[in-house]
């Protein structure tokens, strides 16, 4: 299929641009509400949301939760390393530049082709400190030296799915070379009920860091929808109170669970190898209506 922008630069900007890469139909939707801002989806199924003007805005519900994890990882406005797994259109990597100047990240998203869009269409700062590399997540990874991140995002997503090599105990031990050890690891997951991928990644997580929390909508914890769900783990104790706060004072207000009480609803899960390893289920057609 054949590339339809509007961005022939001449039509207004309020136009969806819409382009195949290597992950199927990507288009890019502008927000209505805010002038420069706008939705990627890919294959219909929302990815990000970006605005330019503003890129301290964060309108998804689970990367507002990534927010609060960046927000708590280091003292407020200090420069900090971050990896990005899954780039889309580097929302987060934008939020991180403009709350933590001067933070240096690297982004690793295999789409070589949405890189471009992106960076065409929504571009970045010139002063963010970002480096995309085009190659696949668990591979980037492997380049990065020990102890380089404060933090390690994952928000991969290739069909809707998580690939299942970024699901297991090898997968995550990596991370946790990577991550230094004032550090922590924050992962988007997607699970409906019966929540046996969401239960399987949090014994995976606890089998490689010893301090773990778990945000998301009750009504997904208690397995009434398919839904996102934020996990963050840590070789040092989290800030759980703060998070727990954060997360109930969102627009969309989330639950905490960690301790004894996310032990239970693990509810003996055991760890992910990449032997039995598969990708996060498929959501239900009505998610994305």
């Amino acid at each position: 299929m054949g590339k339809s922008r509007n961005a022939r630069r001449g039509q207004s900007a309020a136009e969806a641009v819409v382009e195949t890469v290597d992950g199927g139909l990507a288009e890019l939707i502008p927000d209505r509400d805010r002038a420069r801002a706008w939705t990627l989806l890919i294959d219909g199924a929302p990815q990000s949301h970006v605005d330019l003007d503003d890129p301290a805005y964060l309108s998804f519900e689970y990367q507002r939760r990534l927010g609060h994890v960046i927000d708590l990882v280091a003292p407020p406005g200090k420069p900090v390393q971050v990896v990005h797994l899954g780039g889309g259109a580097l929302t987060l990597a934008r939020y991180v530049a403009a709350t933590r100047p001067r933070s240096t990240q690297q982004a690793v998203e295999r789409d070589a082709a949405l890189v471009q869009l992106v960076r065409r269409e929504l571009p970045l700062d010139p002063n963010a400190r970002i480096r995309v590399r085009s190659t696949d997540a668990r591979e980037g990874l492997a380049k990065i030296p020990d102890g380089w991140a404060d933090l390690v995002i994952a928000d991969v997503f290739s069909g809707a799915r998580t690939p299942a090599h970024l699901t297991s105990v090898e997968f995550l031990t990596d991370v946790r070379r990577v991550v230094n050890d004032a550090g922590c690891y924050a992962a988007n997951l997607a699970d409906g009920p019966p929540l046996a991928h969401l239960r399987g990644q949090i014994a995976t997580a606890g089998a490689v860091f010893p301090e773990l929390a778990l945000i998301a909508d009750p009504t997904v914890l208690r397995g009434k929808r398919f839904g996102n769900a934020v996990l963050v783990g840590s070789a040092h104790p989290l800030p759980i109170a703060e998070l727990t706060r954060r997360a109930a004072s969102d627009p969309q207000p989330a639950r905490l669970e960690h301790g004894r009480a996310l032990t239970d609803f693990t509810g003996g899960a055991v760890p992910v190898t990449d032997t039995a390893a598969v990708a996060s289920p498929a959501p239900p057609p009505s998610v994305f209506r």
